[in-house]
Formats: structure tokens, sequence, C-alpha cells
């Protein structure tokens, strides 16, 4: 069942409003990482206006011009790292219209339900990406005392993590959040497996971009499923 709607999601993945949310994280990003790259920029303006005396070397021009380059390489190199994660974050907050379409198009007797405020998103992207990078980044101790399942872990770990967000934020908008943590609870096994499903694409350069969707629908799909058991 879990594989069926999986399936849902990616068949709907043409939908305007699927690519509206992918192409705004994208955009948003990229939109960042430039803005990361001019404040830099204007740091070594402001620190390179005057000539620069360097011992043993005297006056020098060309400092601003290395460091305006050297920032761009660095900038560069943090977007390969950044990239994914930032997007990630940022896609999250417009997951309510992934939700909304998947429920439009699949589950059309439902009620409307009220959209979910920018803050509010806000808050629970900032906690879950938050958790996220903490949970990996205390993971790489025993990824070093456990080489050989680091990669177990790091599915395992992050399936648990995806299924317990991109679940709770499905059920949310129609359980509230103490509903959607009893549901949770009751089903975490089946929630767990699917979240690991959504982990195994994050390896995978430009797809795991597009996993914050995919999550989201699938899970709107699972939680349809599981509510009315």
């Amino acid at each position: 069942m879990i594989l069926t709607d999986f399936a849902k999601a990616i068949a709907q993945l043409p939908d305007p409003r699927f690519q509206s949310v992918l192409w705004r994280g994208i955009g948003l990003t990229l939109a960042l990482l430039v803005g990361i790259y001019a404040g830099l920029l204007s740091l070594i303006d402001i620190f390179t206006a005057g000539p620069v005396t360097l011992p043993l070397v005297g006056e020098v021009t060309w400092l601003g011009d290395l460091l305006g380059w050297g920032s761009l390489g660095l900038v560069i190199m943090l977007s390969v790292f950044l990239m994914v994660p930032v997007a990630s974050a940022i896609t999250s907050l417009f997951l309510d219209e992934v939700a909304d379409a998947v429920e439009e198009k699949h589950y059309p007797n439902l009620t409307p339900v009220p959209p979910v405020t920018f803050w509010e998103g806000l808050r629970d992207t900032i906690s879950f990406l938050g958790v996220l990078i903490t949970a990996n980044l205390l993971a790489v101790i025993v990824y070093v005392l456990l080489p050989f399942a680091a990669v177990f872990i790091f599915y395992a770990l992050n399936g648990y993590l995806l299924g317990r967000e991109y679940f709770q934020l499905a059920a949310m908008r129609r359980e509230g959040r103490a509903g959607a943590k009893v549901l949770f609870k009751q089903h975490s096994g089946k929630i767990w497996a699917a979240g690991c499903l959504m982990a195994l694409p994050l390896s995978f350069p430009l797809i795991n971009l597009m996993i914050p969707i995919l999550g989201a629908a699938t899970f709107t799909h699972i939680y349809h499923r599981l509510s009315l058991r």
C-alpha cells in the first residue's frame, strides 16, 4: 500500500501546484545564495576600500579582487553542501499547498481546511531542520564507531525523522497537533517504513530536491488511508 501511495505522488508531479512549490523552493534558495555572495562582496569592498599594505610586500591593489574570487569559490563550495537542506527547508514552507492539491484530486468530497499561516509553517520548518541537522551530526559519532552499519543507520534515522515530519504535516491539517501525534504513535511502524522509502533518494543529486514534495504528497495519501481504520 505504501508503494501505491508513493506511485500516486509520483504520478501527480506534473501538477502545476507541485511544480510551483518545487521551483519556488529552488529559486528562493538560489536567491539566498546570491544574497550571501553579495553580502560578502560588500564586506570585502568595505575592508579593502583604501590602500592595503602587507608586510614584506608593500602596498597592494589586487587584494579585493583576490578576496572577491575567493568568496565566489566559497559560496559555490557551500552550495554543494547546503543546496539540498536549504532548498528542502524553504520548500517545506509551501507543503500545505501540495497536500491541498492531493486532496482536491484524490479526495474531492473532503471539506476545505484553513491554510497554515506563514509563521506557523516557518516555526515548524525551523524546528524540523534543527532536529534533522542535530540528529545527523550526532549520528556521525555512531558512524565512526560502527562504520559497517553507517548506511543502515543513516536511512533508518532519516526515515524516522522524515516519516514523522511529513505524516504529522498531513495529519495536523485535519486532526490538530495533538491528534496527529496520537495517530503517529498508533501507526509508527508503517510511517517509519514509508519514511525510509523517502530517505532512499536522498543520495541522488537533483532527485533529492523533490523529496519534500513527494513526502508531503505520499503521506497525505497515507494519512487518509490510516485515518479510515
